[in-house]
């Protein structure tokens, strides 16, 4: 099976990719702001199928947001491993507390 660290490892790998041969890659290739719209596309559809109450087309379309979550970020320079670290840092306090003080 597949972590998502496997799969950051995958897209970060991709980024110097040929575009021809990886949707990863010619994802990068049309920027951040269009990675950024893909995510969310998908985030979207996740949110329809949530509301739909279609537990496996969910589960496929929280897969495709993962993905392209993933991909938005690296297109930013951002890893798996940053994301993590900020939930790290958020566990030390409550979800209450952590949003008050994004002020």
């Amino acid at each position: 099976m597949m972590s998502l660290y496997d799969l950051d490892k995958t897209i970060q790998a991709r980024k110097s990719a040929d575009p021809e041969s990886s949707w990863t890659a010619k994802l990068f290739a049309k920027g951040p702001e269009k990675c950024a719209e893909k995510f969310g596309e998908e985030a979207i559809e996740a949110i329809i199928e949530a509301v739909k109450g279609d537990r496996d087309k969910l589960i496929g379309e929280a897969a495709d947001s993962l993905y392209h979550l993933l991909v938005m970020c690296a297109a930013r320079d951002i890893t798996l491993a940053d994301i993590e670290a900020e939930l790290d840092r958020r566990t030390t306090q409550s979800g209450i507390a952590e949003k008050a003080s994004r002020g």
